[in-house]
């Protein structure tokens, strides 16, 4: 075969094994892996492994002198704790708990020379990773908690007999590869899966040749992350792809490959030594494998860049790994008595915090820097925990200075506590330090939210720490001017735009809508308000709706502005997101008291639920005047705050949990709060009502970028005019005229510019069918869509034109810019498709991704296709189920149809069984697609059409074959074998009757000779199927029997590699018919 193969083995499982024996893994077959785990499937750790290398790598220093080692029973004791994780406390916390056994190691009593002390066991060398054993198996049988039944993970990395790195194979050209190898991972990751095994793993990969990802136990499928290699430079990157193309090319010792391929077929070996021959190029899932797997990396992740944060488990992004080793490589260097720092650049959504946090460990753990003096300034008390878990495993202390007096004290101690504050008791500390201190073993790292308040490069600091390393975190780019004094302290270490993230997609992309900022004087603003709503209304509803506004006409303008800002948000939010979809909205105000007043407003329309945060009534924010009294209406509001929540503190906590967690409120309103530092990723929509500038922008605008299942983007809807005329010119604007063009590339985008795409959207979708003459005739359309690959498209297309109507319908603007006429047409032909698509699915029995008709275009079809009911699919039902089936074949009009429908439901049951019976099945299939064909070429009529495929559909529900010989009547799996054998046998023997003798005694034989081997008083032997003793011996003993009793006896031709098929085959469908 001189052409790729697409097998999974092929192209994505027998190349990652070569690839990681090469980066040093040895490879277990999985039968010498069932061997190390003691022959039991419920055993992940290969435990003789791991007792001999506790034995190995550690020992107990008694003095300076003298060392001992540990005894038996506390190497038995290491391993039982290793062993009895807490599963009942829940999955993340045994995984915690396996994860700190293992970077912190086990504490065991032991008496030396009569005297009893503690000392730790590890379970890795982290320090001499050569003193480690790795080993890579494959198909890693591991029984499920709840029943007898297995999952086996396709390859399985150990570290010293400890399954760290679990990974996924598939083959590149099957439909959504990726996704199905990591909704493999989860549903092993379920309670009822194989937990045991994944809760020591620290990284999870999912490969499929030309792309890959990664993640750690329990993250979802949504936040599982792209890897890919930063350089210094681009003498660096060619150093690393030689490299990498040199061990791909490397080819494996020959002890190694016999080993690999002792339980393959012959062929599968010839194809790999074929492939050999000439040079091979490294594909995305090499990439990964020696960016994630090669033994010192697979380490150095496990150790220093994973995290436990509120209960979730995470593993450092490529964008954190790199900025942290780019840092580390500066800051070692002392040059004229001080170290150089900078900014590390990370747009907002990206981890900043936690980028810090494991940069801080970095430095502590760094052996050249020694007693190193660590601050980490930050505005997020809720990581003093996240802080002080870490660094547990640095043997350090954490200490929270909650004073700026507290601060000074640990400063100026020899501590080599972590010290964590907030920014403004850090700066009033800098102002009370009489003495400067000099060392330049002080790293300042500030989580930079407040950098126009305090500038981080501030002059007090430099008097203060004249040689501390100041490195600061920001999610914002530098504004021009603070360029030049961020460069005197290193500028820029590394940096992460929007664009990269959006494109990694780290954060999802924004878009920009200004709106209703009611300028037109002369023009009442009742009217403009109902020329700009954004869906628009019958007659009734606006003679309602002005009745309502009519009271208002005696309020000042800006009241009147407020209350119909309150209308469109509401309907804005209830015809976008409100019942089928999780997203909630954030409302930013100027000051308190139109923030209470916006909720009195949002109220008393009574469509959507809301909660004011804002800060205690004594403290300025927003716009409000420093001599400005706090209105009646405030007052009010604040006790009544105070008397539900008690303090000022609770009642924050109080309405982050509501947002958060339930389903009310679904906006929160607010001034300054939480315009920085809140994260929530169902947040989608930024109702912006003040003017925001600069940082302060940048940062309210990403509340609503994080990432979250079924969130394609986040919308900023600006009702005050921050940025006008938006285009991708950002710095033309005042807002951003400080920063610089290229930096805010792709900060935003207007949503006009998505707009723009619909119509495009729409023709896509109506030029699938511009072959159809007669565009009213339904029919015409569900013959189109018979062919499978047109259907995909189909649905496609659809979905991108639903989400983009969707999309376009809460825009003012697409009011505006289309005609009625228009938008009538859009949605008329999408109500018109979305039936058309319930008709295909049914008459083809598809089984659809109805993720992506769910929530969002759901809302879509809620909201604004009201002409006629679109019917939602069931499931559909199986042709086992006679009645129900005969009943929706009567339901459907037209012989054609009934005849497509019993075909479709018919093949997807011959593709169902196929591996139980391949040749009866494929015989069956054969003549399905026969008549299809015929019928398709008016061969015969639908009468016709219909009754051979209801014979056909009879026959695969009966099994019943007239060609089946009738020694073979009641030996149903033998008959499968019958079958197998007279089609490898059909070309090497020309008379018929010898063919069917041969075949017939063939499949007795082999099927006698299987019951022998695993059947057990009748009972099939438990996973037989994956036990190689067993289907190796079926494999020889099958093989003897055609050399000897077809080959030999009848002198027919046949090679090794032929019989080796045969009996390959009928093993297969043993594995299934046997179980």
């Amino acid at each position: 075969m001189d052409t790729p193969s697409f097998k999974e083995d092929h192209i994505s499982q027998i190349p990652a094994l070569q690839m990681l024996v090469n980066l040093g893994y040895s490879y277990l077959s999985p039968a010498e892996a069932e061997r190390l785990r003691g022959g039991k499937t419920t055993n992940v750790l290969l435990e003789d492994v791991l007792r001999k290398q506790l034995k190995e790598i550690n020992s107990i220093r008694v003095s300076a002198s003298k060392t001992s080692i540990f005894t038996n029973e506390n190497i038995e004791r290491g391993l039982l704790a290793l062993k009895n994780l807490p599963m009942n406390e829940g999955y993340i916390a045994a995984s915690e708990r396996a994860y700190n056994l293992l970077t912190l190691g086990q504490a065991l009593e032991q008496s030396v020379d009569g005297d009893k002390k503690s000392f730790t066991l590890q379970y890795i060398d982290w320090k001499n990773i050569g003193n480690n054993v790795f080993h890579v198996t494959e198909e890693f049988s591991v029984m499920r908690s709840t029943s007898k039944e297995h999952y086996r993970p396709d390859l399985v990395l150990f570290v010293n007999g400890i399954p760290l790195c679990i990974i996924e194979c598939k083959r590149p050209d099957m439909k959504e590869p990726l996704k199905q190898a990591i909704s493999q991972h989860l549903r092993n990751q379920q309670e009822d899966g194989i937990r045991n095994l994944y809760v020591y793993s620290q990284l999870l990969l999912s490969i499929a040749a030309q792309e890959a990802a990664y993640a750690t136990n329990g993250t979802p499928e949504k936040f599982w992350a792209k890897w890919q290699e930063k350089f210094i430079n681009a003498e660096e990157e060619k150093k690393y792809n030689t490299s990498l193309l040199k061990l791909k090319n490397q080819k494996i010792t020959d002890f190694a490959k016999e080993h690999l391929f002792a339980d393959r077929f012959k062929y599968v070996k010839q194809y790999f030594n074929a492939l050999e021959q000439a040079e091979i190029l490294p594909t995305v899932q090499d990439h990964y494998l020696y960016g994630l797997c090669r033994p010192d990396r697979l380490l150095d992740i496990t150790f220093n860049f994973i995290l436990f944060d509120n209960g979730e488990k995470k593993v450092s992004r490529y964008q954190q790994f790199f900025a942290i080793k780019k840092t580390m490589q500066r800051i070692k260097q002392v040059e004229h008595g001080k170290r150089t720092g900078g900014v590390i650049w990370h747009t907002q959504g990206s981890g900043k915090s936690l980028t810090m946090v494991m940069l801080a460990q970095a430095i502590a753990m760094e052996p050249d820097i020694r007693n190193p003096k660590i601050v980490l300034v930050t505005d997020r008390t809720d990581l003093d925990d996240q802080i002080t878990k870490t660094f547990r495993k640095c043997g350090r202390f954490v200490d929270n200075a909650t004073t700026g007096q507290r601060l000074v004290e640990l400063l100026e101690s020899k501590s080599d506590a972590i010290v964590t504050t907030i920014i403004n008791k850090f700066m009033a500390a800098v102002k009370k330090i009489s003495k400067p201190l000099e060392s330049h073993d002080i790293f300042v790292l500030v989580d930079e939210g407040h950098r126009t308040q305090h500038g981080i490069f501030n002059i007090d600091m430099q008097k203060t720490l004249p040689n501390a390393c100041f490195i600061a975190m920001t999610g914002t780019p530098l504004f021009k001017k603070e360029k030049s004094t961020a460069a005197k302290f290193g500028g820029i270490i590394d940096a992460y735009t929007v664009d990269q993230a959006v494109s990694d997609k780290a954060v999802v992309p924004l878009l920009y809508e200004g709106r209703l900022a009611l300028q037109d004087v002369n023009a009442s603003p009742v009217d403009t308000f109902f020329g700009m709503i954004s869906e628009p209304l019958n007659e009734y509803q606006k003679a309602d709706i002005k009745k309502k506004f009519a009271r208002y006409d005696h309020l000042n303008s800006a009241e009147q502005k407020m209350r119909m800002i309150a209308w469109d948000i509401s309907y804005h939010y209830r015809n976008n997101w409100q019942g089928r979809t999780p997203f909630k909205g954030q409302l930013v105000c100027d000051k308190k008291v139109n923030a209470v007043k916006y909720k009195e407003y949002l109220d008393e329309i009574g469509i959507i639920s809301s909660e004011v945060l804002i800060s205690p009534i004594d403290e300025r924010e927003g716009e409000d005047s420093a001599y400005e009294k706090s209105t009646e209406k405030e007052n009010q509001f604040w006790k009544k705050m105070m008397d539900e929540h008690g303090n000022s503190k609770t009642y924050e906590k109080n309405i982050i949990n509501r947002f958060k967690n339930q389903k009310d409120p679904e906006i929160i309103i607010v001034v300054d709060k939480l315009l920085t530092g809140f994260d929530e990723p169902k947040n989608t929509v930024l109702y912006l009502t003040r003017n925001l500038q600069g940082h302060k922008l940048l940062q309210a605008i990403a509340r609503v970028n994080r990432i979250y299942p079924d969130k394609e983007f986040g919308y900023i809807i600006d009702y005050y005019g921050v940025i006008e005329n938006l285009d991708d010119a950002l710095q033309l604007y005042s807002s951003f005229e400080d920063f610089d063009e290229e930096e805010l590339a792709g900060t935003l985008i207007n949503i006009s510019e998505e707009i723009k795409k619909l119509p495009q959207k729409h023709s896509d979708l109506w030029d699938i069918f511009k072959a159809i003459a007669n565009k009213r005739d339904a029919e015409a359309y569900q013959v189109l869509l018979k062919d499978e690959a047109i259907r995909v498209l189909f649905y496609h297309k659809l979905a991108a034109f639903a989400k983009g109507l969707k999309l376009a319908l809460s825009s003012i603007q697409f009011h505006k810019d289309v005609d009625e006429k228009n938008i009538d047409r859009y949605k008329s032909d999408l109500a018109m498709f979305l039936k058309l698509r319930s008709a295909v699915v049914e008459r083809y029995s598809d089984e659809i991704d109805y993720k992506q008709f769910e929530g969002q275009i759901q809302k879509l079809i809620d909201t604004h296709i009201t002409t006629e009911k679109i019917e939602t699919i069931t499931e559909l039902v199986n042709i086992f189920d006679k009645d129900k089936f005969q009943q929706e074949v009567e339901n459907t009009i037209g012989k054609a149809a009934k005849a497509d429908k019993i075909a479709s439901r018919t093949a997807r049951h011959i593709t169902e069984k196929m591996e139980e019976d391949p040749a009866f099945y494929k015989k069956f299939s054969q003549m399905l697609k026969e008549t299809i064909a015929e019928y398709e070429a008016k061969r015969i009529n639908e009468a016709q059409y219909l009754n051979r495929v209801e014979e056909i559909m009879n026959n695969v529900l009966t099994r019943t074959d007239n060609d089946i010989p009738v020694q073979l009547r009641d030996r149903d799996v033998a008959k499968a074998f019958y079958g197998l054998t007279i089609e490898a046998l059909s070309e090497k023997i020309q008379d018929f009757l010898i063919l069917k003798e041969v075949s017939i005694q063939a499949a007795l034989h082999i099927d006698d000779l299987i019951r022998q081997i695993v059947l057990d008083n009748g009972k099939p032997v438990i996973d037989w199927q994956f036990k190689t003793n067993i289907t190796g011996k079926l494999l020889i003993d099958i093989g003897d029997y055609l050399i000897d009793e077809v080959r030999d006896k009848y002198n027919i031709n046949l090679s090794f590699e032929e019989m080796d098929k045969i009996a390959a085959d009928c093993i297969d469908v043993a594995k299934i018919r046997y179980k």
